[in-house]
């Protein structure tokens, strides 16, 4: 039986004093004023810092008030802090010559640290495919790194949600468009940029994304070759001819050369009737600028022609 009064811990003066209230505000977190020299930018941030419109009004704002919201970041054990949130308002603020911004350190994992980044950047007004698609598969990473399941392919019944749920509901989005984003990761950067540029629609990109990197590089030039973007309908063709046999220059071409509908006045020329004329190392590219070369020549000496009998 334990010795009476033995194991009387004895508070501290602070201890016996102090408020409920005043302990809550010891445990809360400070916003601390750090050295923008000190700050270095989240690795692998999806989300593009711009010099645009937007951000010559942040500067103005900035210039005015100050930086209002702080940054959240969390310790850097090579040094300094890694960014979490505010890169924008970090990067307005060099460009004012701030010397410090106030900041919320925080002490998160890698796997916390990306959805916050994530889920704090997800409700800017504008925000391009390429970052939203990037941002969800970090997300789903970091979700599956958490031990949360992330098989996107059926149906979680109960109320545990898949990873695709847990961020389609987080996001606002449905789950499907959240699968939709996450496929244009496997796209290659040209065609991830025509997709934000809007030169490629979101499903027939969705598509493309099925065909292997060397397909999709091979289909840059059957685009510039045709001078088209795809259909949704020719997209999903080239993916299941990719999946069945693999997908040549050819057959490229020629889906991308089909006359669309409300496209009359189109010239198409079918691959395979052109190829007899040239040699088969020849590119798409080399075939066009080849007649073109050769239509100027025509043309000039057309020209020539008429010019003699005047």
């Amino acid at each position: 039986m334990p010795k009476k009064g033995a194991n009387i811990a004895l508070s501290s003066y602070d201890d016996i004093f102090s408020t409920e209230e005043s302990r809550e505000a010891a445990t809360r977190e400070q916003i601390q004023k750090i050295p923008i020299s000190e700050l270095h930018p989240f690795e692998g941030h999806p989300f593009r810092v711009v010099d645009d419109e937007a951000m010559t009004r942040t500067m103005e704002s900035i210039s005015q008030f100050g930086v209002i919201s702080p940054l959240l970041a969390r310790p850097d054990p090579d040094g300094g802090y890694e960014i979490v949130s505010g890169h924008r308002r970090h990067h307005a603020a060099q460009l004012v010559g701030l010397e410090t911004v106030p900041v919320i350190v925080r002490e998160m994992d890698d796997d916390e640290a990306i959805i916050a980044m994530v889920d704090s950047n997800l409700q800017r007004e504008t925000i391009l495919p390429s970052e939203r698609a990037w941002a969800y598969r970090m997300k789903l990473d970091a979700i599956k790194h958490q031990g949360t399941r992330t098989d996107l392919t059926s149906a979680q019944l109960g109320p545990k949600l898949t990873a695709a749920d847990k961020i389609a509901a987080e996001a606002n989005d449905s789950r499907s468009q959240v699968k939709r984003y996450i496929r244009l990761t496997e796209l290659i950067p040209e065609l991830l940029d025509m997709v934000d540029e809007k030169k490629i629609a979101l499903n027939p990109a969705v598509e493309l994304s099925y065909l292997s990197k060397d397909e999709q590089k091979q289909f840059l030039e059957a685009m510039d070759y045709a001078q088209a973007t795809p259909s949704l309908s020719q997209a999903q063709r080239l993916k299941k001819q990719s999946q069945d046999s693999g997908c040549s220059m050819d057959f490229m071409c020629s889906t991308m050369n089909e006359e669309k509908k409300g496209d009359p006045d189109r010239v198409v020329f079918k691959a395979d009737e052109l190829r007899k004329y040239f040699p088969k190392s020849y590119t798409p590219q080399q075939m066009e600028k080849t007649i073109i070369r050769l239509l100027e020549q025509w043309q000039r000496k057309k020209q020539k022609q008429q010019d003699q009998m005047l």
